[in-house]
């Protein structure tokens, strides 16, 4: 059986819905983000924190858990300056607890769900795993801090760990039957797309003058069911010992402008956007676009959904969800 720990969030739910097809699951989520709704009916699912010893030893006692996939972070870059002991206390601390826990029950195979926000600011076209660490908020920081924690376990009690960090996640399941939910909604995506369904009066355009080709800042965008397949894949490495450790990134390996994605939102939907156009961001660099070569090469992993289709199942999702 495997442990998924935050299935009930929007990556974990994807990731769940497609693992059961062959694997049996047991996922833990306390809610706090996520939505037990989310989690298919195929999985087993317990409400708990990460961080709570007794339930970890629940679950372990219970059930033959061969490893743990591990998606319960919070994840918001804002709120991590504004807040950090939150994003200590959860991504590092009790995600610590979950590591004792694993080396204690003999739990060897562990995936971890980690972010391009390791990287903080990489001067490359396209950032590959070789580019130097140096995040530049505490979430970046708690997510580099467990990928260290993981070198050290590896070391000293034979954890067998893979890494993958995820640029921009979008899109929704094929089915419809699970999507993009957050409260507050920070992501480009949803955002544009409930505005468009009417939920916001406008789209918020931060900085015209970046060194792109129009002037707003690229991203490269990987849809939700490419990310849970690339976990898989990842999986199926540590439990046929052909991997050990490893870290590799996700994503599609083509970069969007802001303005590119509005406009594809706006020829999806039919449906022409109000936006306003204001001063840039702290923080944010003109250019993040990943290398995902390395997964392609050596797990061979290949995303199957283009930003049109991204937006075409997320469009999909939210007005049905409108709809209701």
């Amino acid at each position: 059986m495997i442990l998924v720990v935050g299935g009930a969030g929007y990556v974990g739910s994807h990731l769940v819905k497609e693992l059961v097809e062959k694997e049996k699951v047991v996922v833990l989520d306390n809610l706090s983000t996520g939505f037990k709704q989310l989690v298919d009916s195929n999985a087993i699912f317990v409400q708990g924190d990460l961080g709570d010893r007794r339930v970890l030893d629940d679950i372990f006692n219970t059930y033959p858990i061969k490893a743990v996939m591990h998606f319960a972070a919070n994840s918001l870059v804002g709120e991590s300056v504004t807040d950090p002991y939150k994003y200590y206390q959860n991504n590092v601390a009790a995600t610590l607890t979950l590591l004792k826990a694993m080396v204690d029950h003999n739990v060897k195979n562990f995936i971890f769900s980690s972010t391009a926000a390791t990287y903080g600011v990489p001067n490359v076209d396209l950032i590959d795993e070789k580019q130097p660490n140096n995040p530049i908020n505490p979430y970046g920081k708690t997510k580099l801090m467990v990928e260290q924690i993981l070198e050290d376990f590896a070391t000293a009690y034979d954890l067998h760990y893979i890494v993958l960090r995820y640029f921009n996640v979008a899109g929704a399941h094929e089915s419809s039957t699970i999507g993009e939910s957050h409260d507050p909604e920070t992501h480009l995506i949803p955002i544009i797309l409930q505005h468009l369904l009417g939920e916001r009066e406008k789209i918020s355009v931060f900085g015209t003058d970046y060194d792109t080709p129009d002037g707003t800042c690229i991203r490269d965008y990987i849809h939700a069911t490419d990310l849970a397949n690339a976990h898989i894949l990842a999986l199926d490495a540590l439990l046929e010992e052909e991997k050990e450790t490893e870290v590799y990134n996700l994503g599609n390996g083509n970069g969007f402008s802001v303005k590119e994605v509005i406009e594809t939102c706006e020829s999806v939907t039919g449906i022409k956007a109000n936006i306003e156009y204001g001063d840039r961001r702290q923080g944010d660099p003109a250019k993040l676009v990943a290398s995902s070569e390395k997964i392609k090469r050596e797990l061979g992993w290949e995303p199957k959904f283009n930003l049109n289709q991204i937006i075409e199942s997320a469009w999909k999702w939210h007005s049905s969800q409108n709809i209701s």
